[in-house]
């Protein structure tokens, strides 16, 4: 009898733990960690049934080899860490050889780190080219009470942290839209990135942009030079909203004139939705409060729902 309950440990002990609501990042994932769960479990029951352990040799958690895959975690170690704002950092991660992470356009990953003892899972954009090899990088914001920023603001050159992805992202597809009007805020302005940047590097592709960037202030306007350099294609324009400057005399000159201050409201949606060459094909990221605002206002401009894709 003894023995009997000793094998029943054992397979207990073998039984995959039912992830807790903080490992799910809420994105819509495919597979979720609830999925990868209960395709888990259905192994773990099938072998017990049969009393056969090498069943669950299959079963991988993580992997060191670099290649990111959906079901499980993969290594990737830290090459750089730069403090961009006071809480926000771009954080680089080394691929070996010339390899590349091969995402579509604004696809996500999804990032695992443990704080105090509690495992925790959160979303993130890489900003770099799709095509970028050897390297990908992440816009990150820490918050204060955060758990997930808790880790993060530890993190240091070589140390190692996993993903797992792609996951989601924007079907786009050269000169398919007349005007792609984006609206980010803050770290929002992620999945932008690489789309923006697809398109300045295709000389084919005569897709018109319009990003409309939401800070609260001029220095806490993320990667800067980037979108300086962007702004400078025929057929990308940039314009900034902050909510907390009050005036636009102390901005540099080459910024005043394509800035609003206050909120991004129904009248300003309006008159940006105006300015647009063609009727716009629309690109949200924010965060939910932001987006469902965007979606309202969008619609008060004429703009249907079907012409928007919220990342």
């Amino acid at each position: 009898l003894q023995a009997m309950s000793d094998t029943e440990q054992d397979w207990l002990a073998l039984r995959p733990q039912e992830p807790s609501p903080s490992q799910c990042c809420g994105s819509g994932c495919k597979p979720c960690i609830y999925d990868v769960y209960e395709k888990e479990l259905a192994q773990w029951e099938r072998a017990k049934a049969m009393q056969d352990k090498s069943l669950l040799m299959g079963k991988k958690e993580q992997s060191n080899n670099s290649e990111l895959n959906p079901d499980t975690f993969t290594a990737f170690s830290v090459s750089s860490v730069q403090q961009l704002t006071e809480d926000t950092y771009q954080y680089k991660f080394e691929l070996p050889g010339n390899s590349s992470l091969r995402l579509s356009l604004g696809q996500h990953i999804v990032l695992r780190g443990v704080v105090n003892g509690l495992e925790v899972q959160r979303a993130y954009t890489p900003i770099n080219p799709g095509n970028a090899e050897g390297y990908f990088e992440v816009l990150i914001k820490c918050y204060e009470a955060g758990l997930m920023s808790q880790y993060i603001r530890t993190w240091r050159r070589g140390d190692v942290v996993f993903w797992r992805g792609p996951f989601g992202g924007f079907p786009y597809q050269p000169n398919k839209h007349g005007e792609l009007l984006m609206l980010a805020s803050g770290t929002g302005l992620a999945p932008m990135i690489p789309i923006l940047q697809s398109i300045t590097d295709d000389e084919e592709d005569e897709t018109f942009v319009t990003l409309v960037g939401c800070f609260p202030t001029f220095d806490k306007i993320y990667l800067k030079p980037l979108l300086q350099d962007l702004a400078r294609y025929w057929n990308i324009r940039i314009f900034y909203v902050l909510s907390q400057e009050t005036s636009l005399e102390e901005l540099p000159w080459s910024y005043q004139e394509n800035t609003y201050t206050g909120r991004l409201n129904e009248d300003l949606m309006k008159t940006i939705v105006n300015s647009c060459r063609r009727k716009p094909f629309v690109l949200i990221c924010g965060s939910s409060a932001f987006n469902e605002d965007m979606s309202r206002y969008l619609k008060a401009a004429g703009i249907e729902e079907n012409s928007c894709f919220v990342f």
